[in-house]
């Protein structure tokens, strides 16, 4: 009789099962394609190589003492009377103090830097864009532009983005993973986020916040074109659209909950409507 030798089988569908598993891992955070995400990446593996210098020593001397002392050991020195190393006392604490100010000093300068509200230096024009979080989809507004669209964003490479960002029903959290920080949208409330892309290309949008059942598939496409004239042609094929948003019934329409939604083009927005959405929180006649 043929014997099977479980163990191998179990390691063979183990291995598989992890190359199925890490197949769904993207490491987009650290793979950014503009000057906020690039400078969040730097800050990221700068702290991660600072408390690997605590983290490492610690690990190499608790391994090192267990086997160094351990009872078995005779070679060792027996001291049962020691209490006290200067030595040590200095190391251990004078280390970590001075990693403590680094890493406090890197914070309040980062937070400063890559403050979402804070503009982008550019010699090129920003680009206004207004966000509005709906069950469970996302309205972009092109005010300068009289244009909206939903589960899309275009913009054009090295031009700064301004997003102005509200949500018409409960907490959402607009998130652009290749291009960095991620800002919430709050029902009677602005935020605002400043964003560029160095890079042309698609990227992945998504709420980064649970809002209800159709919070899965809460994602937009971005799409950064490498010229001006490319983001002009879009621009104008939206405007030629028959769909509009300048009626409150046009918006409650879009605006009624819906899951999987695919990428609509408006090519007329009611005027002051992302205002409107804000001021409907604090005053209840003003119901959109």
């Amino acid at each position: 009789m043929k014997y099977i030798n479980f163990n191998n089988y179990l390691k063979k569908i183990f291995l598989i099962s992890v190359v199925f598993l890490l197949n769904g891992c993207d490491s987009v955070l650290l793979n950014p394609h503009g000057l906020v995400a690039i400078k969040e990446r730097s800050l990221i593996l700068t702290v991660f190589i600072i408390m690997l210098l605590v983290i490492v020593p610690v690990i190499f001397m608790t391994i090192y003492f267990s086997i160094k002392y351990k009872a078995s050991n005779q070679n060792q020195i027996y001291k049962p009377n020691w209490s006290d190393s200067k030595k040590i006392e200095i190391t251990v604490w004078t280390i970590p103090i001075l990693i403590i100010f680094f890493l406090a000093f890197l914070s309040w300068n980062s937070s400063h830097e890559l403050d979402p509200k804070k503009p982008i230096e550019s010699k090129n024009s920003s680009i206004k864009i207004d966000v509005i979080a709906l069950d469970w989809k996302w309205l972009f507004i092109y005010p300068e532009y009289n244009i909206a669209t939903i589960n899309e964003i275009v913009f054009p490479i090295n031009h700064p983005v301004i997003f102005r960002i509200t949500s018409n029903s409960v907490m959402n959290s607009f998130f652009i993973p290749s291009l960095g920080s991620q800002v919430y949208a709050m029902p009677g409330m602005t935020t605002q986020l400043n964003l560029i892309s160095n890079y042309s290309g698609k990227y992945k949008g998504i709420s980064s916040n649970y809002s209800g059942k159709g919070f899965s598939n809460m994602k937009f496409t971005v799409l950064c074109v490498s010229k001006n004239k490319e983001f002009m042609r879009w621009v104008k094929k939206i405007q030629n659209s028959n769909k509009k948003i300048n009626t409150k019934k046009n918006f409650k329409i879009i605006s009624d909950p819906s899951e999987n939604n695919f990428i609509e083009y408006f090519s007329d927005v009611k005027k002051n409507l992302f205002d409107e959405i804000i001021h409907q929180f604090h005053d209840k006649t003003k119901k959109i």
